[in-house]
């Protein structure tokens, strides 16, 4: 099957779409992550649970999207597609991350620089121990550095 994400440059903005989702793919994929293994059915009566009255065929849609796009896998069972989600909840908050990361530091100098001020001045604001923990990270990345420097 497909990867979700691959690193080739040439594919920035298939990967820029695949990985941005819709309000309705969101709480699809949040069901997946919650509850695992379901088919359209399941799904279709979780999101009516939360007051979202969709027909049959646009969750089954949805599915078939996040199926294509690699979100999630499906097998055939009793007529009926059985999805699961590929990508853990924490795998895609990463890859949309490092995603938009990316697009930040594409750009020109002062686009970076803003980024990385807006980045300290938002965790500080937050949370001075994970101020901490930003700084423990950078020492980290640069004792890695200068290793693969050295060899």
């Amino acid at each position: 099957m497909d990867e979700v994400v691959t690193q080739d440059s040439s594919n920035d903005r298939a990967l820029a779409q695949r990985l941005h989702l819709g309000p309705l793919e969101i709480d699809v994929m949040e069901m997946m992550w919650r509850f695992g293994a379901s088919n359209v059915r399941d799904v279709l009566e979780r999101l009516e649970q939360l007051d979202r009255k969709l027909a049959y065929t646009t969750v089954m849609t949805t599915l078939d999207r996040l199926y294509k796009k690699g979100f999630l896998d499906r097998e055939l069972a009793d007529r009926a597609f059985t999805y699961h989600a590929r990508l853990s909840r924490e795998e895609w908050d990463r890859r949309r991350a490092g995603e938009m990361m990316a697009g930040f530091l594409a750009g020109p100098e002062e686009s970076r620089q803003l980024l990385l001020s807006c980045l300290v001045d938002a965790v500080g604001t937050h949370d001075a121990m994970l101020l901490d923990e930003l700084e423990k990270k950078i020492q980290r990345k640069r004792e890695e550095l200068a290793e693969t420097e050295s060899k």
